[in-house]
């Protein structure tokens, strides 16, 4: 299964194709509030851009407040109202960090819409056997980062995110999350560990709160230039298109899926392809 998505759409020209939504969807997404980790550079900084300029109010989280102040001056330059964007720094990695971050999302917005994992470590260490030569401290530092991290944060914010009666949650995968490439296998775990983490949280929130239209799925982004992916040649904003069709789909869509950015379905262990194109 797949689902037709716009691609490699210039962010400046936003007004002239709203990354393949129609006008009047795009404008759905306005006044709506999201956070995205991992927002300063990559994949969470295109992601933040353009929810900025749907006209959504944009928390974004990182370690370096420094690198969140950079990406928040290029947004102003692009025209954006940053009135509607507010910095708040987190170390995923840490439990204290993650529950302070939750407090101040709490006290300055009334309901969360939708919340999107983007921070992500790659475990890089030079070596064609990590599992073999990593120390584990280098096997924490990356599952942190890459699946706790996203379990705590989720777990502590649900709460406020059921407020919005439709929460959206992504977490952001990668393709080695179903491969065993040699040289990045702590990497490859996590990714795997995170696909997990996705479908298995999305049917027991389903479970605790039936009312709400809970809608938690994976994305995978494939590669782009990062600092993570330097010699990416993609920009980051080939995600956008399949992001916004499943942040702002309508109640009944699909929770617990797994999907690329290319708009093509996946399944992964027991969770079958969503059988459904995305409207």
């Amino acid at each position: 299964m797949t689902t037709r998505v716009l691609q490699g759409c210039a962010p400046q020209d936003w007004q002239d194709h709203f990354f393949g939504l129609s006008e009047d969807r795009w404008k759905t997404l306005s006044g709506q509030s999201f956070w995205v980790t991992g927002a300063a550079t990559g994949f969470g900084y295109a992601m933040a851009y353009v929810l900025l300029a749907a006209g959504a109010n944009v928390y974004i989280s990182g370690r370096r407040e420094s690198k969140l102040e950079e990406a928040k001056k290029e947004f102003s330059l692009a025209g954006l109202n940053v009135g509607n964007c507010q910095i708040v720094v987190m170390d995923v990695c840490s439990a204290e960090s993650i529950n302070a971050a939750c407090e101040y999302i709490k006290a300055h917005c009334h309901a969360l819409n939708g919340l999107i994992h983007s921070a992500a470590l790659s475990g890089g260490m030079g070596s064609q056997t990590p599992l073999h030569d990593a120390e584990e401290v280098s096997w924490q530092a990356v599952m942190n980062t890459n699946v706790t991290g996203p379990w705590l944060l989720t777990q502590a914010i649900f709460s406020h995110l059921a407020k919005s009666n439709s929460p959206r949650v992504l977490f952001l995968s990668s393709e080695a999350g179903w491969a065993a490439t040699p040289g990045v296998g702590v990497y490859n775990i996590s990714k795997a560990a995170l696909n997990s983490l996705g479908h298995s949280m999305a049917q027991e929130y389903a479970f605790k709160y039936p009312e709400i239209d809970i809608q938690m799925n994976t994305l995978i982004p494939g590669e782009a230039k990062s600092e993570m992916n330097r010699d990416g040649v993609d920009s980051p904003f080939t995600i956008v298109s399949m992001v916004l069709l499943l942040l702002s789909h309508s109640s009944g869509g699909p929770n617990g899926r797994f999907f690329h950015r290319d708009g093509r379905h996946f399944r992964f262990a027991h969770t079958h392809v969503y059988p459904h194109t995305l409207n």
